[in-house]
């Protein structure tokens, strides 16, 4: 901090974006998929539920079996306000990716704020895409995989 901040910066809201592509158009790999990408977001930025204002979730038109927004509820995200749409259907567009947008009260930069490109989505944004920890990989294992 320079002498010419404040010692406190008041809270503002601030956008943190992330995409990610489902494997399917079931509920189960949308919900997968969505989970997975909020855990990453939630980690990397250190959000926590009290601070978010709200979240837009976006899908493209091949992803119809299941809201997006129920897997921040499964995560126990009941207060924040949240939303669920369809992106346009652009012919040369990415498919079965789910978008999210948190609008988060926080005393952060702009330039702290770490946006989040998994799966197939880092086609979207090369330069933000991350390598998913182990520990959210082990997420993804479907029941019938593990049996195998």
């Amino acid at each position: 901090m320079n002498d010419s901040q404040p010692a406190w910066q008041p809270p503002v809201c601030r956008g943190i974006r992330g995409a990610t592509t489902a494997e399917a158009n079931t509920a189960e790999a949308i919900l997968s998929a969505t989970r997975e990408l909020l855990i990453e977001l939630i980690q990397r930025n250190g959000v926590r539920q009290e601070d978010v204002a709200s979240v837009l979730f976006t899908t493209t038109p091949d992803l119809t079996a299941e809201y997006p927004a129920v897997a921040a509820r499964q995560l126990g995200w009941h207060d924040a306000a949240l939303m669920c749409m369809q992106e346009l259907n652009i012919p040369s567009g990415l498919r079965q990716c789910i978008r999210i947008l948190i609008h988060w009260n926080t005393t952060r930069s702009l330039t702290e704020i770490q946006h989040v490109y998994i799966r197939g989505a880092v086609s979207l944004r090369p330069e933000r895409s991350i390598e998913l920890p182990e520990a959210i990989k082990q997420i993804q294992v479907q029941p019938s995989q593990q049996e195998s």
